[in-house]
This record gives structure tokens, sequence and C-alpha cells, in this order.
């Protein structure tokens, strides 16, 4: 959800049942979670408390009516998600009751430092990466880097496949500067360019992965199995019909 969503902590942790549209396939970034001297918050009250978000309202101006909302009026949007990732979110989903979709086993809202510090880093550093003999050894992935950073990801990701500025924008919650304000606007075709471009990467990194790391996924992830399956068949060599072949004549 970080780098194929491009949403910032807050807007996806905070994320509830009430604001995914099954749909489109969209969640709506309205009520950003929020930490404010140890207390998490969800629009302005108690994460504990929160029954089901408020609708997003117009602000009062500027630095007026903050509480609880996005960092800025760009930020109260949708983001749709590609396919495959559509699909986890909503196994996700399906998978417990909780309020909040990503959250502790428990159905508690994440606090960024217990996430980052239990499954995060641990995940991109590794666990004793320098000592292989070590009980519980993983290999990083790639130390330091951070969550923001999967919101640099797919910024970048979307400037390489072509997307353009003002939809790139659109979807990480940014405003166009100057006249490109009044002038830009998001079509219907770049979305669908936005989400074949990341389904395309998608597909592409399960590619790469190796058997056993499909087998790994495929048992963690069974929905999985099926778009293996269908990898395989595409890249496997087109067989000839018999019929088709003409046979050599007989000697």
């Amino acid at each position: 959800m970080d780098l194929y969503s491009g949403g910032r902590w807050g807007e996806l942790a905070g994320q509830q049942r009430t604001e995914y549209d099954g749909e489109r396939r969209a969640i709506a970034i309205r009520q950003p979670l929020k930490e404010v001297g140890g207390t998490l918050l969800k629009g302005g009250r108690a994460a504990t408390e929160v029954l089901r978000p408020e609708p997003a309202r117009p602000r009062a101006g500027r630095g007026k009516g903050k509480k609880g909302r996005t960092k800025t009026p760009a930020g109260t949007r949708w983001v749709e998600l590609p396919p495959s990732i559509a699909v986890s979110y909503e196994e996700l989903m399906d998978s417990h009751q909780h309020r909040f979709i990503l959250c502790t086993p428990e159905g508690r809202p994440w606090r960024r430092s217990n996430f980052r510090a239990r499954h995060w880093r641990p995940a991109w550093d590794g666990v004793h990466p320098d000592d292989p003999g070590a009980d519980g050894f993983l290999p990083g992935i790639l130390p330091t880097f951070t969550f923001h950073e999967g919101r640099h990801t797919h910024s970048t990701w979307l400037a390489e496949d072509g997307i353009a500025e003002v939809a790139r924008r659109a979807r990480l919650g940014q405003k166009m500067k100057g006249m490109a304000r009044v002038y830009d606007h998001v079509t219907p075709q770049m979305r669908r360019q936005i989400l074949d471009a990341l389904e395309a990467r998608w597909i592409t990194s399960l590619v790469a992965l190796t058997p056993a790391e499909r087998a790994q996924l495929g048992e963690w992830f069974p929905h999985l199995r099926a778009t293996f399956t269908e990898l395989r068949l595409e890249a496997a060599p087109k067989a000839i019909a018999i019929s088709a072949v003409k046979a050599p004549p007989l000697k």
C-alpha cells in the first residue's frame, strides 16, 4: 500500500472500512491518523472512540479548521488501487472484522514507532544481517529505506512511466503550481494509465521472484497462486498442435 498508493503513513494507517469504495476499488483519504501527545487521533477524536469517519468539510481558511483533516486541501482525495493490490487489500479486509484495516492483531491502530521497530526496520534492514549463523538471521533487502521514501518511489515510478504531472500530483495529494492549477486537469485516461503502469510493475516484480519465493508467497497469500500459474503459462513456449505440423513423407 505504501509503494503502490503513494499515501502518507497517517493516511494509510488511519484507513477504515467505511473509507473503501469496492466498486471503484479506491480508498478515501479524508481524516488521517495523527499522534498528538501520545494519543492516536482520527478526525480529531481518540482513535479508540471513532465509530466512523465524518465527511470532510470545507476549510474555514488558511491555518483554521485543520484539526483531524488532511495536510492540505489537495490531500483530501480518492486513491484508486491497481487490480492486484486491490485484491490483496480486500483479502485483508475479509480476514478480520476490525474498524481499522491496517491494524494490530487486536484491532488497534498502529503507532508509527511500534510498527517501524517491530516490522518495518527488520524487513528492510534484516535481522543479524552480518551474521548468517545467528538465530533468526534474515538478510537485508534495502537497509535504511523509510516509509516516506515509499511515497517518493511511487512518484518516481509514475514519472518514469510518463504519467502527466497533474495526475501524479493529484494522486499524491499535492496541488499544481502557478497557472497549471487552472489549466491542467486529470482525465479518466490518465487515471487508467496510472493503474496500468502500477499493475505492470507489480507483475514484473512477481516474475522476478525465485520459485522458492513464489512458493512461500503462495502459502502466505493463497490468492496469488492463480497469478503465478497464469505467469507460468504466459512465459511457457507455445505448443504446436500436432495436426498443424506437416508429417514427413514415408520412405
